[in-house]
């Protein structure tokens, strides 16, 4: 079954709600997290993989999509295994983040997302940056090198966060799946290595997550929930909103993370992290306002092709 993406005048009262509550899960995801510290990120990625997956499986069972798990050809296997590594390394890098107090850099990473998703848009696919897409991008730049000389090292988390999820994007852009199905697939491939990897970690009695109380097993097994319940409300949202709300929405996630960093986790915002924030915040304003105004063009531009050809 197709789901046609709203014209870009209608927003859904249920579109906003999964959208709104898509992206208050992942901005307060950290919470979860931070109350995994003892067992590093490389070991509870291993649970986390195998219980998104038994999650999702149930899904497609439940909504009897589970004939769209299987796709026929090698080379969309292959692409499906490069997007497991990307999402799969993407989720290692902010756990890490999180554990290690750096949970700022992951929030300054998904703001830089979305403007890396324009320049991959650029260099691979060939798309053209009007001025204003430019500008924006030329702003986040400056922020990022502000960043960098403040504070005396390149920020590699947010950057590597920005780039793996934009890389993730580019390839569901290049080779479309349905969305539950797709994931399902990415979770199922990984699942022979990570079976692998978790029977090495439990028949090493050091390991922290062999070590790990039966109650640190069972909060890791929620991993699966909290992954795959905001993929579905993510979903949900852009077949109910046109995807330029969507985008309008997705800033609610790191703004949320940013302020538990700040709030919670008492970690420093200084100077100079106001300063390169500062620069990322001005580009994508830029960039939304942009979105926005082109949007508002095009559907001005069809509603006046329909009204004379309704003449």
């Amino acid at each position: 079954m197709s789901h046609q993406t709203p014209p870009a005048s209608t927003l859904s009262a249920s579109g906003i709600g999964f959208a709104v509550g898509c992206y208050l899960c992942w901005g307060l995801v950290p919470l979860y997290w931070k109350r995994i510290l003892d067992i590093p990120a490389t070991e509870a990625l291993i649970p986390r993989i195998l219980w998104t997956l038994i999650v999702l499986w149930i899904a497609a069972l439940v909504t009897r999509r589970t004939d769209e798990t299987w796709t026929k050809g090698g080379r969309e296997w292959g692409w499906t295994l490069l997007a497991a590594l990307l999402i799969a390394g993407n989720w290692c890098l902010f756990v890490y983040a999180v554990q290690s107090d750096q949970v700022v850099a992951s929030s300054l990473g998904y703001y830089i997302n979305p403007l890396m998703s324009i320049l991959f848009g650029l260099i691979v696919l060939g798309e053209r940056l009007n001025r204003v897409q430019a500008l924006a991008i030329a702003i986040a730049a400056i922020g990022v090198a502000t960043l960098a000389l403040r504070i005396g090292e390149v920020p590699w988390i947010s950057l590597v966060l920005a780039m793996s999820f934009a890389s993730y994007g580019l390839i569901h852009k290049l080779h479309p799946q349905p969305p539950l199905a797709g994931l399902t697939r990415e979770m199922l491939v990984l699942a022979p290595v990570t079976l692998f990897a978790l029977g090495a970690l439990l028949m090493q009695p050091n390991s922290s997550f062999a070590q790990a109380s039966l109650g640190e097993h069972l909060y890791l097994a929620l991993s699966g929930v909290v992954t795959a319940i905001p993929i579905v409300l993510f979903h949900a949202a852009t077949r109910r909103l046109p995807l330029v709300a969507v985008g309008m929405f997705q800033y609610i996630a790191p703004t949320l993370t940013l302020a538990l960093a700040t709030f919670v986790f008492l970690e420093p915002f200084t100077s100079a992290h106001a300063m390169g924030f500062g620069f990322v915040w001005i580009g994508l304003a830029v960039f939304s306002f942009d979105g926005v105004r082109r949007a508002r063009t095009g559907f001005e531009q069809k509603s006046t092709s329909a009204s004379l050809a309704a003449e």
